[in-house]
């Protein structure tokens, strides 16, 4: 498999880097992006961005989704969503085709029909779910908004009638008074008891190799389960845009039953140099746990 199939945004869609989860100082996204969201996901956006395709420094395209609701004939209908913090509602919407009809017809990618992320602009809230879909086409998942903000979402999906991975998104507004949250560069995090650390360099000039190492207690976690087809899932955002960005590890797919770690290693290929936020999907005991980094490509700064 080559590079650009490793890195589609997210599921594909929602695919490019890794499957991951960290945060970092000055990775807040700046106003000027978040106002800019409403050309890039507004009802004049057509296909891919300018830019989607940055060219490395070998000269490689390297392919960035995830800044447009329409891609490829498909659009991303408005969403909708409970519009404060603490409000319980639903987060619904549906996919459409160039005649404005729900698309129906998905395949199973990574165990799932459609990987939703749900990413602040901030990168400090995160979440990566799977909602379902009505047989009119209408996919929904129980939803509260914990934090207030400017939220993007992204809808990761293979739309039958193509089998090419398929990334959209919206930006969405949660009243409320917002606090932002940035973190400094990290590459290691804590969550669940468990400690995720990430070696390795993040390069755009070619390709590299990120491992995650999981611990407990500062002991080696050799238990990780399977979790959608795989022993973790680490998705990148790129600072200031929030393009997404989503590689699974290297080695098979693990079967039925079988474990492994600490060690979990993803080849990547950042699309541009800078700063990206990371986010990894570990499975152990049933629950899953999301680990956030945030790194620099090599050589950036």
């Amino acid at each position: 498999m080559n590079v650009p199939q490793r890195l589609g945004l997210y599921g594909g869609g929602l695919a490019a880097v890794f499957a991951a989860a960290f945060a970092v100082a000055g990775a807040v996204v700046p106003d000027s992006t978040v106002a800019a969201w409403s050309a890039t996901t507004g009802d004049g956006a057509h296909g891919q961005d300018a830019g989607a395709h940055a060219a490395g420094a070998d000269g490689a395209p390297a392919q960035v989704r995830g800044l447009s609701l329409e891609q490829d004939g498909l659009l991303l209908s408005p969403v909708s969503v409970p519009d404060e913090t603490g409000e319980r509602g639903t987060l619904s919407f549906s996919v459409l085709d160039a005649d404005g009809a729900a698309v129906t017809g998905f395949e199973t990618e990574h165990d799932k029909e459609l990987h939703l992320i749900v990413v602040r602009s901030d990168g400090e809230e995160f979440r990566h779910v799977h909602p379902t879909m009505s047989a009119d086409g209408v996919w929904s998942i129980p939803w509260m908004w914990a934090e207030a903000g400017s939220y993007r979402v992204f809808a990761d999906f293979v739309p039958e009638a193509t089998g090419e991975n398929v990334t959209l998104s919206r930006a969405v507004d949660v009243a409320g008074r917002v606090t932002p949250q940035p973190a400094a560069v990290s590459a290691s995090d804590t969550t669940g008891g468990y400690t995720a650390t990430l070696a390795g360099e993040l390069s755009a000039t070619g390709e590299s190799t990120l491992t995650a190492t999981v611990t407990k207690d500062g002991e080696p976690v050799t238990d990780l389960e399977p979790y959608l087809g795989a022993y973790g899932h680490l998705v990148a955002l790129r600072a200031g845009d929030l393009a997404y960005l989503h590689v699974h590890p290297e080695g098979d797919e693990p079967g039925p039953g079988s474990v492994s770690g600490p060690d979990v290693a993803f080849m990547t290929q950042a699309p541009t140099p800078g700063r990206y936020l990371l986010y990894l999907d570990f499975k152990v005991d049933g629950d899953v746990h999301t680990a956030r980094f945030v790194l620099d490509t090599h050589g950036s700064h």
